[in-house]
């Protein structure tokens, strides 16, 4: 039976093979022609947006804020898997001593609902840093230098202790799927300053990406040019950049500039298929990024002190020390938003401390505390800190008991767990917020991941309240319908 035989039972949506075959083949064709013919004036016209009559402006173009902002740019130092707040950052004396005695706490983890656990008792030692006498686990020795410009939040709670769920709360501010992440806001609402870097950068963990994957740094329901570019940090940085063999640059233009033109008239109708939005963002971006990113991501045009310095030459340490350096030349380059994630996949490869604690967090910790505390000293040494706000933190904390009958696993903890923000307009040298005396969950300035969200965007110049994209009849926010105050305790 032949290809475009009337009898074939092989057709798409009521047409025969043949039929899909020119209109899809063809129509792509005719989208080159016309941008072809356009450029040479036979079909010029202005480019309007999807209604066919409104101007067509850029969508990345820089916004302006909605007043003044604090920061320029966000440093997103995401700890995947929940490092335990009481063997880091939030002291727990009492606790000492403690070890393997039951006391009635509220746990609800990987676990499931329990009302008694089994201490564990910290097993670093703290010592008190800095001018204002932060207490600080031996976990980070490097860290604890640079404590009187950080701000320590000991009171964050989320809505889900699921790893799979609580990523995406702490990425989108929704349990659920589909919500754009906070880079995606940052995107959206100001745009990109460099129009050849994407403005919003994502950075894996060599040993594989988070669970949820490309759902924690999706442009959800926004169109697909606000979502992350992906970057390693071993090998080449940025995949896909070089044009496919036979394909000169002046071609790769033309056709870039009709599919770019083809993306513009009919994304917002959503009218054809998503995914192809995505590609045609990601086929222009790539192109402009070809002569950019090359230069962004040379490390070699740094000095060996600050190879050094960030531990590059350091087995334990040279993957985050590549990624909080290339986040730094990014954001002199004009990128606003990087995250850049500690641990990758399951288990021990990331901070999810289910087994031996000792091992999980000692491995962890010696990863990221020199390369994190580079970043910071370096931003500050060159007067960028004042400007850039660097976030870290995991999607919650570990309870203060055992999750099995034996052993030093923390279970999770979404009811009271630590992060840290500095630089962007935040105060140095303050903490706030408490947990109980096990650290088990927040009892003075309960705060929600909403208002670290509200606190992002309130130092970027946007108000969390205000900021919005309409869809599904709803005026849409990332702090949600409910809104969020930003944390005015850490802002200066």
């Amino acid at each position: 039976m032949s290809l475009g035989s009337k009898k074939s039972t092989g057709s798409f949506c009521g047409r025969t093979r043949r039929e899909f075959l020119w209109e899809a083949g063809g129509g792509f064709t005719g989208v080159a022609l016309a941008g072809l013919l356009g450029d040479d004036g036979f079909l010029n016209q202005q480019a309007v947006a999807a209604d066919g009559e409104s101007k067509f402006t850029n969508p990345l173009a820089p916004k302006e804020p909605h007043f003044t902002p604090k920061a320029k740019n966000v440093i997103f130092l995401f700890m995947y898997g929940g490092p335990s707040q009481i063997d880091t950052f939030d002291y727990k004396p009492t606790m000492y001593g403690m070890d393997n005695k039951t006391v009635d706490v509220k746990v609800f983890g990987r676990g499931g609902r329990r009302n008694q656990g089994r201490i564990v008792e910290p097993r670093w030692k703290f010592k008190q840093y800095g001018e204002c006498g932060k207490w600080v686990s031996d976990l980070f020795p490097h860290l604890s230098t640079m404590v009187d410009d950080i701000a320590f939040i000991h009171s964050m709670t989320a809505d889900s202790p699921i790893h799979g769920s609580a990523m995406l709360m702490m990425n989108s501010g929704s349990i659920i799927s589909g919500s754009p992440c906070l880079g995606t806001w940052v995107n959206y609402g100001l745009g990109t300053v460099n129009q050849d870097l994407p403005g919003f950068v994502v950075m894996l963990d060599p040993r594989g990406g988070p669970i949820s994957g490309p759902k924690n740094w999706t442009s959800g329901y926004m169109p697909a040019h606000y979502q992350a570019t992906v970057m390693r940090s071993q090998g080449t940085p940025i995949l896909n950049l070089n044009p496919p063999a036979g394909m000169t640059p002046k071609v790769q233009r033309k056709l870039l500039d009709a599919l770019g033109k083809y993306n513009r008239q009919h994304e917002e109708t959503r009218d054809f298929n998503s995914d192809l939005a995505a590609r045609i963002s990601s086929y222009e971006l790539a192109y402009k990024m070809q002569s950019a990113a090359p230069e962004a991501v040379d490390l070699a045009q740094e000095t060996a002190e600050t190879h050094e310095m960030y531990g590059l030459d350091e087995k334990e340490t040279s993957a985050v020390g590549r990624q909080c350096l290339l986040a730094r030349r990014l954001i002199e380059r004009g990128v606003r938003f990087i995250q850049i994630y500690s641990g990758g996949n399951h288990n021990d490869a990331n901070w999810d401390a289910h087994g031996d604690l000792m091992h999980n967090h000692t491995m962890h910790a010696k990863e990221t505390d020199k390369p994190i505390t580079a970043l910071l000293k370096d931003l500050k040494q060159r007067n960028m800190l004042d400007e850039t706000l660097v976030v870290w933190g995991g999607e919650f904390g570990r309870q203060p008991v055992a999750e099995y009958a034996k052993g030093t696993g923390r279970d999770h903890n979404s009811y009271g767990f630590t992060m840290w923000m500095a630089g962007g307009g935040i105060k140095g040298g303050v903490s706030v917020g408490k947990t109980d005396e096990l650290g088990s969950a927040a009892v003075e300035d309960r705060l929600h991941v909403r208002n670290l969200h509200a606190t992002i965007l309130q130092q970027m110049g946007m108000d969390p309240n205000r900021l919005s994209y309409f869809y599904g009849g709803l005026d849409r926010k990332l702090v949600g319908v409910e809104g969020a105050d930003p944390i005015q305790k850490l802002m200066s």
